[in-house]
């Protein structure tokens, strides 16, 4: 549940505007496209879903769900992927074969911080796992926060220092723990 909850809280409370249906006249298949390719992905690497979700924290987590986690090193920007909580994470190569493919059916239609969304939803239910609403009509974020991703929380880190960032996000120890075991099966 606090799974769901910390999902909800970082779609809802800063997208209001967001929709499920944003996509259904310019990209009807979105969810189909996703599914098709997150189960390819599970196929070749049982922890493929976990590092989908994890992607999908470590974006939401810097600046909100935005897509800033994949900006690439580029005049005025400094990737969030050289920022010390994002080293060693992986599936950035699933993430691009998601968006390939749904570029392939709706060119220049749908933003990479909505993939991330749903590709973190859709690895979760290919694999039994609990459903919710992804609502869709974010931006890519056109900056990065390497500072925020040079914050994110560690697995080494001790309990008061983890409980501060995550209730600096209106999270609290619940939320903590399950989001930490949640995203613990894709560390290594």
């Amino acid at each position: 549940m606090a799974l769901l909850f910390f999902l909800a809280l970082l779609f809802g409370a800063s997208y209001a505007q967001l929709t499920e249906t944003f996509y259904d006249q310019t990209c009807p298949r979105l969810p189909n496209i996703v599914r098709q390719e997150v189960k390819r992905a599970i196929e070749t690497d049982i922890r493929a879903g976990a590092k989908l979700i994890r992607f999908h924290f470590h974006d939401c987590f810097v600046q909100g769900c935005d897509g800033s986690v994949l900006l690439e090193d580029a005049p005025g920007i400094d990737s969030e992927l050289n920022g010390l909580g994002n080293l060693g994470i992986q599936g950035l190569e699933i993430v691009d074969a998601i968006k390939a493919a749904v570029e392939s059916e709706c060119p220049g239609v749908v933003s990479c911080a909505d993939v991330l969304a749903l590709a973190a939803k859709q690895s979760v239910d290919v694999q039994g796992g609990p459903s919710w609403r992804v609502l869709f009509g974010r931006r890519d974020s056109r900056t990065a926060n390497r500072t925020g991703a040079d914050e994110l929380p560690s697995p080494f880190e001790t309990l008061e220092p983890l409980k501060q960032k995550f209730e600096a996000l209106g999270l609290d120890s619940t939320d903590l723990v399950a989001l930490s075991g949640n995203f613990s099966g894709a560390l290594g």
